[in-house]
């Protein structure tokens, strides 16, 4: 009998492996929605969709691995990670979803929130101001007008699966895509694993401008907004090569 792994689980959301098959409970409806219709709009690979019913999500598992996790090594050749890019370079040329994704946030808000997010960091003692400060410049640069591109808008290392012949096989969790800013995904890709982002940029594409300041501002925005969600829901942005890290790199 097949067991059941908890894969990830917090008060928003879960997800549970049963063999071959991952259940993504989630508290949203509309996340789960917005996952099914970008998987179905992605020109990308994309898991298996089995069913789906209020709250849940079935989906097959995909063959093949990740290049690593935040704060782990990461593995795969370089040409494995300019596949990656040239995945991703497909997503952001489709073309546009119909709706706003978690990198199409509105800049006024959010340069509100990661203002609000900052003054929270340092009055409660998480982070020391001076840290803070310096990201907060860096995360400038992102806070500029960008043309709109199908976003995967949560592409983490963990999220793209390439197999041994160094072909993407999959990419997974579709629930914060819709238009956004292209270079927020190949920041979140390459998040604690910047020595790879030439290997990316390779594979992306350099037929278009890619801007390094505003990559790597997109680490010190993420790195800065997430920190204390993490911690509130049993993750640890303080572990070795993980966000606080990210933010020390800037220093």
């Amino acid at each position: 009998m097949d067991e059941v792994e908890v894969v990830v689980a917090h008060s928003e959301r879960a997800t549970l492996r049963v063999g071959d098959m991952f259940l993504k409970v989630d508290g949203d409806q509309a996340r789960i929605d917005a996952e099914v219709e970008a998987m179905a709009l992605a020109p990308v690979p994309t898991p298996k969709i089995l069913w789906h019913k209020p709250h849940v999500l079935a989906i097959a598992a995909l063959p093949g691995a990740t290049l690593g996790r935040l704060g782990g090594p990461s593995t795969g050749s370089p040409t494995a990670w300019a596949a990656a890019g040239a995945a991703i370079r497909k997503l952001h040329d489709a073309p546009l979803p119909p709706r706003p994704g978690q990198a199409g946030r509105n800049i006024v808000a959010l340069t509100a929130e990661l203002d609000a997010e900052c003054e929270q960091l340092v009055t409660s003692n998480v982070l020391p101001a001076n840290l803070v400060t310096r990201n907060r410049q860096v995360a400038e640069a992102a806070l500029r007008p960008w043309p709109p591109a199908f976003t995967h808008g949560d592409l983490q290392i963990a999220h793209i699966f390439v197999d041994d012949n160094d072909e993407v096989t999959g990419i997974i969790d579709w629930s914060e895509a819709g238009q956004g800013d292209a270079l927020h995904d190949l920041a979140t890709f390459t998040l604690g694993h910047e020595q790879h982002l030439t290997d990316v940029i390779t594979g992306y594409g350099t037929d278009v401008d890619v801007d390094l300041d505003v990559i790597h501002a997109w680490w010190s925005l993420r790195s800065l907004l997430v920190i204390r969600w993490l911690s509130e829901h049993g993750f640890d942005p303080f572990a070795p090569g993980c966000e606080v890290d990210v933010l020390k790199s800037r220093m």
